[in-house]
């Protein structure tokens, strides 16, 4: 029978990655895996740093907006919407429709962001994985954020109405180029959804008798 040597390797067990240049990459495959297995809203940060091997707290550290801010980086989107919503929010409710609508046309307007773009709304439409992402983050950060700020009633639902009214658009203007909606222009857009989202999203006061 041989006995073991000094020179012989002890099996090593899995340990936390250290932050490095590599770090960054791993973190966001490991967001990419999770995201995709298990939709935006059970994917967690914590759940990401186990699964890249490293600490929560190098997650936040790379990416400090959090959740929102690390899944727009891995569907490599242009914008991040997170930060376009504190801008919409950041006015006067009574105009809140039309500004969403103006906000949108502004990131989708250039051509070196519509390309991406476009790209992430056709994988959208062919891929279940995609769409579910695509569909719970607009829900939670974007138009159910936007939904919660104005108190409205039942803010998940009115939110999603109001995504429904943007795709469409969406869809419509750059993907199926609809003739009429392509000729548009954008102050014609504003004026023609502006007062549907704002319906969507801000509950009148009842008018008095």
């Amino acid at each position: 029978m041989t006995s073991g040597t000094s020179s012989e390797v002890a099996p090593r067990g899995r340990g936390r990655r250290p932050g490095g240049a590599d770090t960054r990459a791993a973190i966001l495959e490991a967001a990419r895996k999770s995201f995709a297995a298990k939709g935006y809203d059970k994917a967690s940060m914590r759940g990401i740093a186990r699964e890249a091997g490293v600490d929560p707290a190098l997650v936040h550290h790379y990416f400090e907006g959090g959740k929102a801010a690390l899944f727009v980086e891995t569907l490599e989107v242009p914008v991040n919407p997170t930060e376009l919503i504190d801008g919409i929010l950041d006015g006067d409710v009574d105009r809140l429709g039309w500004r969403i609508v103006e906000t949108f046309l502004t990131v989708w307007e250039p051509p070196e962001r519509r390309d991406a773009l476009v790209a992430l709304v056709r994988s959208s439409i062919t891929s279940d994985e995609a769409a579910r992402m695509l569909r719970e983050f607009l829900g939670r950060e974007v138009f159910g954020r936007v939904a919660a700020s104005t108190g409205v009633a039942d803010p998940q639902l009115r939110g999603a109405l109001a995504a429904s009214q943007m795709l469409g658009l969406i869809v419509g203007r750059y993907v199926v180029r609809l003739p009429a909606l392509v000729a548009a222009t954008r102050e014609e857009l504003v004026e023609g959804l502006g007062p549907v989202l704002q319906s969507h999203l801000v509950d009148r006061a009842a008018t008095p008798e």
